[in-house]
């Protein structure tokens, strides 16, 4: 079973999430649970955890088909302790945010060196965040997701992946998002068949498909290795719409939320339908 969906809005409170996500023929949706460029949020109030419940059950969205995300302003890696422990404690509220609304697993970007420390330092760093967090939650997993390797951030090879996943002490609660536009602009290639056979067998060996807990499904805009982090809508960019289609009829990606981030919101809708006519056309 594919579960196929965007990155909605929860503009209004999260309980229109799932709306929004109904409403574009979604079998699977992210979600921001608060505003992503702002470190405080005012707490989920009572109603809306309720409403949020009731309208993923009503439109029928279980735990494993919605993959929240952290703010972008988090750097669980950050050098410095002031913007590491700031971080840390914003993470840590998202990751309770999840609990309070029954999700399953948060989301995010790793961190960045900000060339003040090594990157193996960051690596380490940001695996102590993840165990930081985990030691004061509970029921949700951190989901790692690899990067184009754009700057000083981490996360583009998959030796990072799984450096930070080794330091990770409760293996029951980590896992990885790949983001296909990110994997090809960190050089990894996903357009040829050769290509995205090869790559999903380097990862395979050096993280594992058992850690596997989502996909972003996006185009790219750039080239190959560009190290450069632009997507694209599906087909119009330099992966091109066969890559998709293997994806689609990939068993390895059954049961996990596959997630559009694509830049056109108005053309998720025939994004969504265009990838399910894909499965064993």
């Amino acid at each position: 079973m594919k579960y196929v969906g965007a990155h909605v809005s929860a503009a209004g409170g999260v309980e229109n999430a799932p709306l929004n996500a109904q409403r574009i023929g979604a079998t699977a949706f992210a979600l921001f649970t608060k505003n992503q460029r702002q470190w405080a949020a005012k707490p989920l109030a009572e109603d809306s955890i309720h409403r949020f419940k009731v309208n993923c059950r009503k439109s029928g969205f279980s735990p494993d088909q919605i993959l929240a995300h952290d703010s972008y302003l988090i750097n669980l890696g950050h050098p410095q302790t002031a913007g590491l422990e700031k971080s840390r404690k914003a993470f840590i509220d998202e990751m309770q945010r999840c609990q309070q609304l029954g999700l399953n697993t948060l989301n995010f970007h790793p961190g960045s060196h900000l060339n003040q420390i090594s990157a193996a330092g960051c690596l380490a760093r940001i695996a102590e965040s993840i165990n930081v967090a985990l030691d004061r939650t509970a029921g949700v997993t951190a989901v790692i997701e690899n990067t184009a390797g754009q700057g000083t951030n981490m996360g583009h090879r998959f030796e990072h992946l799984a450096a930070m996943i080794d330091a990770v002490e409760d293996k029951q609660r980590v896992g990885v998002c790949l983001d296909t536009c990110h994997t090809v602009s960190a050089g990894y290639d996903l357009i040829t068949p050769e290509g995205y056979t090869q790559t999903l067998a380097v990862f395979d060996e050096v993280v594992g498909f058992e850690y596997l807990k989502g996909l972003h499904l996006n185009d790219d805009k750039k080239a190959l290795g560009s190290r450069v982090d632009r997507h694209a809508s599906l087909g119009q960019g330099t992966i091109g719409l066969e890559t998709f289609r293997m994806i689609m009829n990939d068993a390895r990606f059954d049961g996990i939320p596959l997630i559009l981030e694509t830049p056109d919101h108005s053309r998720w809708a025939e994004e969504i339908r265009m990838l399910q006519a894909m499965m064993a056309d």
